[in-house]
C-alpha cells in the first residue's frame, strides 16, 4: 500500500539555560500537502514541479501524549508547537509519545518507491517528526521545509524497529541488534566474512534473491531492530529485491588504534555496475569498493569516521545522504557510480558530523562535501576532477544581472542556481584558498582543526571563519567577503607594460571587480624565458591600481599573462594578457587616425 505507519517515545533534554514554555516539531512530510508552502511555491521544472492530481500527502497524527495526557498542539504547515504542560527549566527533560503516518509521496523529495523486476525498493527519510533545533544564536529554529533547505536537527540516540514482510531486506542508520532473526545461518557467516575482507564479498547472490531460502525459515512479518547513538537522524531502507555484498574499511581512530568499518552495497539485479569488480586505475571497482576508498581517504586526511557501518542503497533517490546510509540512483556508468558514491559519503563529515544549518547555509555543506571530492577524486583516479566545474563554470552565475550570494538561504535562490551557488562556488573557493592562497599545509592544518573543534556541534559560518583564521594564523575577511557573503565579480587586468630603466620594466594592473585576489602572473622575456610571479592580495589594500617591477636584466618583455592557468572565474579574461607585437600594432593604429 506504500504507506508508513508508527509510534514513537520522545525524551527531549533541555541543554540551554533558557526555561522553554513549549517545543517546535518539526513535520517535513506535510512538504506533500496540496496547500503546503512547498508546494505552492514550487517553480516549473523543479523536483517538486509534479503534477500531485489527486495526492494528498502529508502526516496523519493521531496523538501527542504525555504521562498518557493528551498534549495540545497546532500546526503551521511543516511545524507544530507542542504547548508544554509544566515549564521545561535549563537540565530538564520532557518525555512524550506521538503515533504518525504518511503514504509515499507519487514523487521524489529525497525519498522514495521504485518498482524493479523482481520487487519494490522503498528510500525512507526525514519520515519522522523531530524536536526543531534550540539553539544559541535564532532559538528555536523554525524555518519551514520548503524543498531545497535540508534540514538542521540536535544529536540524538535512537532505537528503530521497522516491522516489514519476511521476504524484504531491510537497513537502516545504526547498528542491526538482532542479526540472528532476521537473517539465515548462511548470510551470518558472510557478512562476519566480509567484514574482515578487503576484496568485496556477496551476503545475498543475485541468484538468491526472492527465493525461500534467503530468507529465516517461519511465517509472518519480521521486525528488524537498529541502535545508533549520535547521529542526527535515522534513514531506511527495505525491499524484496536486493542483493547485498559487503567489504571492510580500515581506519585509525583518534587514539590511534585501528578499527574496521562494515561497508555494504543494497541494489536490485538491474544495477550490474554496483558488483563491477574490474581494475580501474589498478583499483577495483563496485559500490562497496567506492565506500571503501572514501571512508579511508577522509579518515585520513580529516577526521576518522566516526561509525561502524556505511550502506549505499541502489533505488529511486539519485543521491542523497544520511548518517551511515547513501541513497545513489546511478545504475551504469562506473565514474558516475563512483562520483555520487563518494560525495554522499563525504557527507558523514559535513554535515553528519559536522552538523551545520543546512536551512540557512546550504554551502557550508555542499559547498565543503563538494571540496573535499576534488581531492578523493584526485586519489581515486589520479587527476583533478572538479564534478561540478571549475573556474569557467560559475562565470555566468556570479555576472548575471541579478546576483545572489552563496550565503543566501537555499530556498531563496534562483532554483538554476542552487548547485553553482551551493556546490560550485564554495567549492572552488576552498580550492583556492588551499591551493593560491594559504598552501596545502597551513590550510590543512586549519581545516582538520576546524572539523575536529566542531565536531558533533552546531558551527555558524562567523564560527567557520574565525576558526580557519584562527588555525591558519591569517585575516581572511577579504576572502569570506568576496566569495562567500558578496555577489563581488573578479576581474583582474594588465593595463601596461612600461621600461623604468636600463634593467627594469613596470607591469600596470588593475583590479576591476570588487573582488580582490592574489595575482599570478607569467613574464615571458625576449629570450624565451618565462617568470611566474606570485603577488599577494594585499597589493589591492589601498588601491586597484598597482605597478609591479620586473627585472629584465638586457631583455625586454615580450608578453605578460594573468590567471594564466585559468583558476579565477575571470569575467573577462581578454584583458588577462598583454603581448609587446599587440600593443605596438594598436599603438600604430591610434597615432595613424589622428
Amino acid at each position: 500500500a506504500k504507506r508508513l505507519d508508527a509510534t514513537m517515545s520522545v525524551t527531549y533534554s533541555n541543554n540551554s539555560p533558557h526555561t522553554l514554555d513549549y517545543v517546535w516539531i518539526q513535520l517535513e512530510q506535510n512538504l506533500f500537502k496540496p496547500d503546503s508552502l512547498g508546494t505552492q511555491s514550487r517553480t516549473p521544472g523543479s523536483v517538486m514541479s509534479t503534477d500531485l492530481g489527486a495526492f494528498d500527502g502529508g502526516y496523519d497524527i493521531p496523538y501527542i501524549r504525555a504521562e498518557g495526557n493528551d498534549l495540545q498542539f497546532h500546526e503551521y504547515d511543516t511545524l507544530a508547537r507542542i504547548d508544554l504542560p509544566e515549564p521545561l527549566k535549563p537540565g530538564e527533560t520532557f518525555e512524550f509519545e506521538m503515533a504518525f503516518g504518511f503514504n509515499m509521496p507519487p514523487h521524489l523529495r529525497r525519498m522514495g518507491a521504485e518498482t524493479v523486476e523482481q520487487g519494490t525498493i522503498f528510500e525512507y527519510a526525514q519520515w519522522f517528526p523531530h524536536v526543531a533545533k534550540y539553539d544559541d544564536v535564532n532559538g528555536w529554529n523554525t524555518l519551514p521545509y520548503i524543498g531545497n533547505g535540508e534540514f538542521y536537527t540536535d544529536f540524538g540516540d535512537f532505537e528503530v524497529n521497522i516491522t516489514v514482510p519476511r521476504d524484504f531486506i531491510v537497513d537502516a542508520t545504526g547498528t542491526l541488534q538482532n542479526p540472528e532473526d532476521v537473517f539465515t545461518a548462511e548470510q551470518l557467516a558472510r557478512i562476519e566474512a566480509a567484514r574482515e575482507s578487503d576484496e568485496t564479498l556477496l551476503i545475498i547472490a543475485p541468484d538468491e534473491v526472492g527465493t525461500p531460502e534467503s530468507r529465516p525459515a517461519g511465517e509472518g512479518w519480521l521486525t528488524w531492530q537498529f541502535k545508533a547513538e549520535q547521529v542526527r537522524t535515522v534513514a531506511f531502507t527495505t525491499s524484496n529485491a536486493f542483493i547485498m555484498d559487503g567489504c571492510k574499511a580500515t581506519i585509525t581512530d583518534l587514539d590511534g588504534s585501528e578499527r574496521n568499518v562494515f561497508c555494504k552495497s543494497l541494489y536490485p539485479k538491474e544495477a550490474e555496475a554496483w558488483y563491477w569488480n574490474r581494475e580501474f586505475p589498478n583499483k577495483p571497482g563496485g559500490s562497496t569498493q567506492y565506500i571503501k576508498h572514501s571512508i579511508e581517504f577522509y579518515s585520513d586526511w580529516i577526521y576518522p569516521y566516526p561509525y561502524d557501518e556505511m550502506t549505499n542503497v541502489n533505488g529511486p533517490e539519485g543521491g542523497m545522504e544520511y548518517p551511515m546510509m547513501i541513497f545513489c540512483g546511478a545504475k551504469t556508468n562506473d565514474r558516475g557510480l563512483f562520483g555520487v558514491t563518494d560525495h554522499e559519503v563525504g557527507h558523514n563529515w559535513y554535515p553528519m558530523l559536522v552538523n551545520s544549518d543546512e536551512r540557512r547555509y546550504m554551502w557550508m555543506d555542499e559547498g565543503f562535501n563538494s571540496f573535499i571530492n576534488i581531492y578523493s577524486n584526485n586519489a581515486f583516479y589520479g587527476e583533478i576532477i572538479q564534478r561540478r566545474g571549475g573556474a569557467e563554470a560559475l562565470v555566468g552565475v556570479m555576472n548575471s544581472g541579478n546576483p545572489q550570494s552563496s550565503n543566501t538561504p537555499a530556498d531563496r535562490h534562483w532554483p538554476r542556481w542552487v548547485g553553482t551557488l551551493n556546490y560550485s562556488k564554495p567549492a572552488w573557493a576552498l580550492h583556492l584558498l588551499r591551493e593560491v592562497v594559504l598552501g596545502p599545509e597551513r590550510f590543512d592544518h586549519a581545516w582538520k582543526t576546524y572539523t575536529h573543534r566542531w565536531a558533533y556541534k552546531h558551527p555558524q559560518p562567523a564560527d567557520f571563519f574565525r576558526t580557519m583564521e584562527d588555525a591558519a594564523g591569517a585575516d581572511l575577511s577579504w576572502f569570506w567577503r568576496g566569495w562567500l557573503l558578496s555577489t563581488a565579480t573578479i576581474d583582474q587586468a594588465v593595463i601596461s607594460v612600461d621600461e623604468l630603466g636600463e634593467d627594469r620594466a613596470g607591469v600596470t594592473l588593475e583590479n576591476m571587480g570588487a573582488m580582490v585576489m592574489p595575482v599570478i602572473m607569467d613574464v615571458t622575456f625576449s629570450d624565451g624565458d618565462t617568470q611566474r610571479m606570485n603577488l599577494p592580495v594585499e597589493i589591492w589594500g589601498a588601491a586597484n591600481v598597482w605597478r609591479v617591477p620586473v627585472q629584465t636584466g638586457d631583455r625586454t618583455i615580450t608578453r605578460v599573462s594573468i590567471d594564466p592557468d585559468g583558476m579565477y572565474p575571470d569575467s573577462d579574461r581578454g584583458n588577462n594578457l598583454w603581448e609587446a607585437e599587440a600593443a605596438d600594432e594598436s599603438e600604430s593604429t591610434s597615432d595613424d587616425s589622428e
